[in-house]
C-alpha cells in the first residue's frame, strides 16, 4: 500500500512512502512547438498540476525538452514508444522521468542503453503497460485480457530492467475496463513495493470519463493504492486537474481549495440556482481557501444546509440569506449574490 511503497524522486518532487499523491496530466500540443507546449504547461501548473508528461515521437520533440524545461516549474516526463534512441535523447535533454514499455523498444540491448542513460542521470523509469497491448502469450495463458495477465506483463517488464541492476522505477498499469483496472491494481499492490501511477485509460469524454475515473480511481485510492494519478479525459487537460483535485479532496487525501455544495433544485426553487451554482464554482476556483461554500435554492432546507458550510446562500423569491459560519448575516437581492460572496471571500483571511 502507498505508505509502504519506495520513495522515488521526480525532479523536485517526491512520491511513494506515504508522501502526498501527486496529480499528473499530459500535454496535447506538438512537443516540438515549444511556445505552445510551455503555454499549456504553465496553465496546467496554475490549475494545480504537479507533474506533466509530453509525448516524444521525434528527434525534434526530444530536443525541445531542454527549452521547455527552462520555462516551466514542474517535473517533465518524456513519453516514449518504440524508438529507444528518443528515450536516450530525452534523458540527455533534461527529462525528469521517462515512460517506456520495455517490451516494445527493440530488444534487450536497446533497453540496456536506455537504463544506462537513466542511471547516469539518476532519473526514474515509468514502466507502462496497457490492457490493449497485452502480449499474445498472456492472452492465451489467461483465456483473454485479464487483470492477472496485465499484472504479470507489468512485473515481467520490471524484471527486465531489474536485470540491469536498476530499481528507480514507477509502475503504471491501465485499462479502459474499470473493474479490470481495479482488480489489477489490487493484485499488483500485493506483489510489489514500487510506487504506482494510477488512471483509467481511454476513459472518455468530460462526462463519461469523469464517472468512470471517479469510480475506478476512487476505489483504488480508497484502498490505499496509488502514488500519482491522472484523470484521463478527452478534452482540455485543465479539466483533468480540476477532476483530480476534487477526487482527492473528496477522499480526504488532499486539503485546500474551496468545496462548493449545491442542491439539485426542485419545484420549490425560486432562483436560477443552476446558473448561480456554476458562477460560484467559477468564482471560488481562484481562492486558496480550505472552506465549504453552499448554494441552496429554497427556504425549506436551504438555511439549515447552508449553516453547515463556512459560507452560504439560501435563496428565496428574488432574494436570499447570506450565511456565514452558521449565522445569518443579512438578506440580499438575487442580483447581488455573486458580489456578496466575492466580498466575503476577499476578506475571509482577515476575519480568521
Amino acid at each position: 500500500m502507498r505508505e509502504h511503497t519506495r520513495v522515488i524522486s521526480i525532479g523536485n518532487r517526491v512520491i511513494g512512502g506515504g508522501n502526498p499523491i501527486l496529480i499528473q496530466s499530459m500535454t496535447n500540443t506538438r512537443t516540438e512547438d515549444v511556445d505552445a507546449t510551455v503555454k499549456q504547461i504553465l496553465a496546467l501548473e496554475e490549475a494545480g498540476c504537479d507533474i506533466i508528461r509530453c509525448t516524444v515521437p521525434t528527434k525534434e520533440a526530444a530536443a525541445a525538452i531542454s527549452a521547455i524545461k527552462e520555462k516551466i516549474h514542474i517535473p517533465l516526463v518524456a513519453d516514449i514508444h518504440f524508438d529507444y534512441t528518443l528515450a536516450i535523447e530525452a534523458i540527455q535533454n533534461g527529462a525528469d522521468k521517462i515512460r517506456i514499455n520495455p517490451g516494445n523498444i527493440g530488444g534487450k540491448e536497446n533497453l540496456r542503453a536506455v537504463v544506462e542513460a537513466a542511471r547516469d542521470k539518476n532519473i526514474p523509469i515509468r514502466v507502462g503497460v496497457n490492457s490493449g497491448s497485452l502480449e499474445k502469450e498472456l492472452v492465451a495463458k489467461y483465456g483473454g485480457v485479464t487483470a492477472e495477465g496485465i499484472v504479470e506483463s507489468a512485473l515481467d517488464k520490471v524484471r527486465m530492467i531489474e536485470e540491469f541492476g536498476y530499481e528507480n522505477l514507477v509502475i503504471s498499469i491501465k485499462s479502459s475496463d474499470v473493474l479490470m483496472c481495479i482488480k489489477a491494481h489490487e493484485i499488483l499492490a500485493q506483489k510489489t513495493d514500487y510506487p504506482l501511477h494510477v488512471g483509467i485509460t481511454e476513459s472518455g469524454t468530460l462526462w463519461s470519463g469523469n464517472i468512470k475515473s471517479g469510480i475506478g480511481l476512487g476505489i483504488i485510492l480508497y484502498h490505499g493504492i496509488g502514488d500519482t494519478i491522472r484523470v484521463s479525459l478527452s478534452g482540455d487537460p485543465i479539466e483533468e486537474i480540476k477532476s483530480a483535485k476534487l477526487l482527492l479532496r473528496t477522499l480526504g487525501l488532499r486539503k485546500g481549495g474551496i468545496e462548493v455544495v449545491s442542491c439539485p433544485t426542485c419545484g420549490r426553487t425560486k432562483i436560477d440556482l443552476i446558473k448561480l451554482a456554476n458562477q460560484v464554482e467559477e468564482l471560488v476556483s481562484s481562492y486558496p481557501l480550505d472552506i465549504k461554500v453552499a448554494v441552496m435554492g429554497c427556504v425549506v432546507n436551504g438555511p439549515g444546509e447552508a449553516k453547515e458550510a463556512d459560507l452560504g446562500i439560501a435563496g428565496g423569491i428574488g432574494e436570499g440569506l447570506l450565511i456565514k459560519k452558521g449565522e445569518i448575516i443579512r438578506k440580499i437581492p438575487e442580483e447581488q449574490f455573486i458580489e456578496a460572496l466575492k466580498y466575503e471571500l476577499d476578506h475571509w483571511s482577515e476575519c480568521e
